[in-house]
């Protein structure tokens, strides 16, 4: 990876682990997750459509033919991972939602596999069981001493394997269209339908308390605006697996803040997943990429 590829998704990462203790600081505040994800994404998509109108900017609408997936990738990528995390932070700390997004590489491996027929070597698959074990950890220690399978848990995977699914097949809009421009289409893709939440949203932002209200304007700004073209911006620039592993960096970043602001810490139980499922992570995106190898297609 290169250097400005590797600042472009370490700068991504930083605002990306934030995010996690702001969604919470909101929800405390008054926001309801529907309302949340909707206010954030209207600023979200305002700063998007200001700067596609800007005189000075030329702005490409998408091609014809690339609608359709364009619409079903901010519908996986946007609207299924926020609603997933914010939904589930509901009832999980934002560093455990934080480690369980992190572990988004192994699916993302998994993907690659079964969808992009790629080939893992032996490590990688070492690599695959170590990570899922590791997120298995993660989930059972959401729950508390109950060790079952909490509903924000389930949530926050189904995010993680949704953004797994945007990570690898925006790869190729990049070499058609300006990453600012992707970001744009995906962002009015993802916001339509969290239009099913607009009853009530005034109520909810004029009885949330200020904290909340910054954080809602915060993750509105940068980690759904900012944070997504420096990321498409670093995939344009770097191979897509390389830049991925950088989101091994997410959950300790996401824990580190949760604690400083909200004086939440994961279960002892969920530290260990973690720590276990980032180092699955690591080894997939090392030792297990260098031998990973395509399947030649034989038809």
């Amino acid at each position: 990876m290169n250097s400005k590829a590797f600042l472009m998704a370490f700068i991504t990462i930083m605002i990306w682990g934030s995010t996690f203790a702001a969604i919470r600081a909101s929800l405390h505040g008054g926001y309801t997750p529907g309302h949340l994800v909707l206010i954030r994404y209207l600023i979200a998509s305002g700063a998007f459509l200001l700067y596609a109108l800007w005189p000075s900017v030329h702005f490409r609408l998408p091609k014809k033919e690339d609608l359709i997936n364009i619409f079903i990738l901010g519908w996986i990528g946007i609207s299924i991972y926020h609603l997933g995390v914010t939904f589930g932070e509901q009832t999980i700390s934002a560093g455990t939602a934080g480690m369980l997004i992190g572990s988004a590489p192994v699916f993302t491996a998994l993907i690659a596999v079964m969808v992009l027929k790629e080939r893992l070597g032996f490590f990688g698959w070492i690599g695959l069981g170590i990570g899922l074990t590791g997120i298995i950890l993660i989930t059972l220690g959401s729950a508390g001493p109950a060790l079952d399978i909490s509903g924000g848990a389930f949530l926050v995977l189904m995010a993680a394997v949704a953004t797994s699914i945007f990570f690898v097949f925006q790869k190729p809009f990049l070499k058609r269209y300006r990453p600012i421009e992707l970001t744009a289409y995906f962002t009015w893709a993802g916001t339509l339908p969290f239009f099913c939440f607009f009853p009530g949203l005034f109520q909810s932002v004029q009885t949330a308390t200020m904290e909340a209200n910054l954080s809602a304007l915060y993750v509105g700004i940068f980690p759904a605006a900012i944070a997504y073209v420096t990321w498409a911006t670093a995939l344009s620039l770097g191979n897509a697996s390389s830049v991925t592993s950088m989101m091994y960096l997410e959950p300790a970043i996401a824990i580190l803040i949760a604690w400083i602001w909200l004086h939440e810490w994961p279960s002892t139980l969920s530290l260990v997943g973690g720590i276990i499922a980032i180092s699955g992570v690591i080894i997939v995106n090392g030792l297990g990429r260098k031998s990973r190898t395509p399947i030649k297609n034989t038809v």
